[in-house]
């Protein structure tokens, strides 16, 4: 059951608004983070330096950043609590509430 008081609503935006500005200034602030950003065509900021990038979408609250590893390997964080880990089209996605989604060459689910 979802909890319908407005005062746990606000909390949790003021939350959400909290991770996106700490994200973003920790990327700011990074040595390898002078990037260009931009707000693309479906409203939400994006800014991308070819190693790391971030973004924020205002129509669903949702902050995000994505760091490339040391074998290519890109990992995203978001703001709801899922995490990515992808290369080259194929990777492994996990939901918040514990779901992993996998994409490979041939095939692709949840379980």
């Amino acid at each position: 059951m979802l909890n319908q008081d407005p005062k746990y609503e606000s909390s949790v935006q003021e939350m959400v608004m909290r991770i996106a500005i700490i994200v973003l200034t920790l990327m700011s602030f990074s040595p390898n983070a002078f990037a260009s950003c931009y707000t693309n065509a479906y409203g939400r900021v994006e800014c991308n330096n070819g190693e790391q990038a971030g973004g924020y979408n205002p129509n669903t609250g949702n902050a995000w950043h994505s760091q490339k590893g040391q074998y290519g390997v890109n990992t995203t964080h978001t703001s709801a609590g899922g995490q990515a880990k992808t290369k080259n089209g194929k990777g492994v996605y996990k939901s918040p509430n514990g779901t992993n989604c996998y994409k490979t060459a041939y095939s692709h689910g949840c379980n």
